[in-house]
């Protein structure tokens, strides 16, 4: 999807996203925002170490204005286009690691006789005498061949980005192993070649720590684009859904054609376990798909002619032709993709913290470093300068930023990634740490806790009344009314199998009921006060009536030839994993709200049956923002709805969940979507966010808490008191594994399975 692009006049509305290259720990991040910010119309930029990608918000003047003010900080960008079919790039990551994989193992070769020769003759002093008597000076000349050709050919990279970034006044990771490496290199050779220069007793060798700092830093970096590579598994997962071809019938002819070459209008022709590979609708055949790539749910979903199917999904054993409706970006899987990379290229509010300390920590660690050599130079035992410039390596080298810049954004890649494979798209990343902090859970009542379709759950007819007989009356009747509740009548009529006849003299009165002549009797149909309008005494079923309410059903009266002759209940169902899932979310510990249009008695009705803590009642359509907004005076709310009337409120809580079933404005003004449309999706993200949160704490202790201890051990704190210097080898390691732990941990979230479903992260 990354292409260079030409100069255009670009709108404020539309976001640009560009793919960074070259960035290497936290600084770079840094570095990179401040010189796309300072591109004129620029509003705000936002860019994320883990996806390698910058946001731009505003209008600047052309995308090669962007491109070309990161270029000039030492970076490559290009312009991510979301228009064009979805491609994975997983084998970039593929590159980097092998390339990564051909200079570690350079440098490890040249860089073992080099550690043999100055490692062994510390452990066996035999073996120094051997290799003085050996070598003689070609020791020195030998190591610094070997050396120069390690810092010039696999370690190169450090000093194309670093020293540049130096010059620039803003040193990041590679300028410190730069610095670090070069320094040890340069001592060491004024050392072998000018020994007359350095103060007597001080010409010592550090080609080695040189070698091997380079060498186990590029170690590093290989595990950790490995690991790296491993965080965009479900973008990779998602994109290889697609097939590469379809077969279309053009023209009287079938032919497989490449998926780019599908057009919207084609007939294509799916059989038994094939993917389907674009958005379309069924024109022939029945079949069972298999969804689960977008719902997460295992059933297969029934497919006939006018269903939609989802490209990607699986068909079952069915043959199918459909017309495509939805090709190449346009696809409900392209929509997701872009979804998950969103989300995984946001900031969480917790990143503002790690980049006020990053942003002057490279330069803090470079004085500590001059602070550190002054000291030993000053106070430091004979012979004070390698001492001296030993000690002020191994702070250069183990105070790199990479695992503070990683332990965010790499926990965000990986939740999302994970999220998405469990039916649960976060539309905006940072609703991963907000929903968290949502203790109120606010949900709307129809087709959110209910399934959305009004249905007749009860007739019981009065004396000298059957029911077969009042039903196929009162739905007769009901044929020629738009309400919800007749339409549910009129359906149980006809799931009966029961012959409506065609009403005459048909009449509604708004707020009360309906009339009509069915085979030349009367029928009339509506609430109690509309029976008392038509003088027809209903206090035969009253009781009933009263029972019926109070399970949360809304009553009617029915007469026939101004009798009473019975009464009706009508019930929009709940969801049957409404109650399981409001379960779980209390034992989140969250409070659960009910906000319905349903007068007090039928929503509290509703609420003691389903295990709801508060119930927000008679609310008009647009007073759901406000109830919305009441409700977070108290602290975070999260709103779940799936109607157009739901956008408002969904937008106005600080976490809004759509209901994937739902409308697409609902699902558009949404931070999070549902695809299954089950609630317990809700609990899951609740659960996934609460993961994710400790698990990115967890990093930036380790982040936060390795430099803190490891910098003054490095400067030699420990000296005084015990003798004991960190060799900059060891601090180069200790960098090393540092940001592969930051990845290595995120990734456990690869493994989170919600509540009794297996072990989590």
């Amino acid at each position: 999807m990354s292409r260079h692009a030409h100069p255009e006049q670009l709108t404020k509305a539309e976001p640009i996203d560009l793919s960074i290259e070259g960035m290497s720990c936290a600084s770079c991040v840094s570095r990179v925002e401040k010189a796309l910010k300072k591109v004129p119309g620029v509003e705000s930029a936002s860019v994320n170490l883990a996806t390698e990608r910058a946001r731009i918000e505003g209008a600047p003047a052309s995308t090669e204005a962007l491109q070309a003010a990161v270029r000039a900080i030492g970076y490559d960008a290009h312009v991510i286009d979301h228009s064009q079919p979805m491609h994975d790039h997983a084998h970039m990551h593929d590159e980097d690691a092998k390339l990564l994989l051909r200079d570690t193992i350079i440098a490890a070769v040249l860089t073992a006789p080099i550690f043999i020769v100055e490692m062994g003759g510390h452990l066996v002093p035999a073996f120094h005498h051997w290799t003085m008597m050996t070598l003689g000076p070609w020791n020195g000349y030998l190591q610094f061949i070997l050396a120069t050709i390690i810092l010039a050919w696999p370690g190169r990279r450090f000093f194309v980005s670093g020293i540049p970034a130096l010059l620039h006044g803003a040193p990041e990771m590679n300028a410190l192993v730069a610095l670090g490496s070069g320094a040890a290199w340069l001592y060491s050779t004024v050392a072998t070649f000018f020994p007359g220069v350095l103060p007597e007793g001080t010409a010592s060798l550090y080609f080695e720590a040189a070698a091997v700092i380079v060498t186990l830093i590029l170690l590093g970096r290989l595990l950790e684009a490995r690991a790296k590579g491993r965080t965009g598994a479900a973008i990779s997962k998602l994109i290889n859904l697609a097939p590469k071809t379809a077969r279309v019938e053009r023209h009287g002819a079938e032919a497989d054609i490449p998926i780019d070459a599908v057009q919207v209008g084609d007939r294509i022709i799916v059989r038994p376990g094939e993917r389907i590979p674009v958005d379309g609708t069924v024109v022939e055949g029945a079949s069972f798909v298999d969804e689960s790539m977008i719902s997460g749910e295992p059933a297969p979903v029934a497919k006939k002619g006018g269903d939609e199917v989802v490209g990607g999904t699986i068909n079952g054993t069915g043959s199918l032709v459909f017309r495509a409706d939805k090709v190449g970006a346009d696809t409900l899987l392209a929509e997701i993709v872009r979804m998950v990379q969103a989300a995984q290229g946001a900031k969480l509010p917790i990143q503002a913290l790690v980049d006020r300390v990053t942003g002057w920590f490279v330069p803090a660690v470079m004085l500590a470093a001059l602070a550190t050599f002054v000291a030993w130079l000053v106070f430091g035992p004979a012979p004070a300068l390698p001492l001296a410039l030993v000690n002020a390596v191994a702070v250069l080298i183990i105070a790199c930023p990479c695992a503070m810049g990683l332990a965010t954004p790499v926990s965000i890649m990986v939740a999302t990634g994970r999220a998405a494979e469990l039916g649960l798209f976060f539309r905006k990343g940072d609703a991963l740490q907000a929903l968290r902090e949502a203790h109120v859970v606010a949900l709307d009542k129809t087709g959110t806790l209910t399934a959305g379709r009004p249905a007749l759950t009860d007739l019981e007819p009065a004396d000298d009344f059957d029911r077969a007989g009042v039903l196929r009356l009162v739905a007769s009747a009901e044929q020629r009314s738009e309400h919800p509740s007749a339409k549910a009548i009129v359906a149980a009529a006809e799931a009966d199998g029961i012959q409506l006849a065609a009403p005459a003299d048909f009449q509604a009165v708004a707020g009360f009921g309906v009339s009509a002549t069915v085979d030349g009797r009367t029928v009339a149909i509506g609430a109690d006060r509309y029976m008392t309008t038509l003088g027809i005494d209903t206090s035969a079923l009253a009781a009933s009536a009263a029972r019926l309410a109070s399970e949360g059903k809304s009553p009617l009266f029915a007469a026939i030839d101004g009798r009473l002759a019975a009464i009706l209940a009508v019930a929009d169902p709940i969801k049957p994993t409404t109650p399981a899932a409001l379960a779980a979310l209390r034992g989140a510990g969250r409070r659960i709200v009910m906000i319905t249009g349903d007068n007090r008695t039928t929503a509290e009705a509703i609420a003691r049956q389903i295990g709801v803590d508060e119930v927000v009642a008679e609310v008009l359509p647009d007073g759901k923002v406000a109830a919305v907004e009441k409700l977070k005076a108290g602290g975070k709310v999260a709103f779940v709805g799936d109607g157009i009337n739901d956008a408002p409120a969904l937008a106005a809580a600080d976490v809004g969940i759509a209901i994937g079933t739902g409308t697409d404005v609902a699902i558009e003004s949404a931070d999070v979507v549902l695809m299954s449309g089950d609630l317990q999706g809700v609990a899951k993200a609740i659960e996934l966010s609460d993961a994710t949160m400790r698990n990115i704490a967890q990093n930036l202790f380790w982040a936060f808490f390795y430099n803190i201890i490891l910098i003054p051990v490095a400067a030699g704190a420990l000296y005084p008191a015990f003798g004991l210097l960190l060799s900059p080898m060891l601090g180069a390691g200790a960098m090393a594994l540092s940001s592969v732990f930051v990845v290595g941990n995120a990734l456990r979230l690869r493994r989170f399975h919600p509540a009794g479903q297996g072990a989590t992260a």
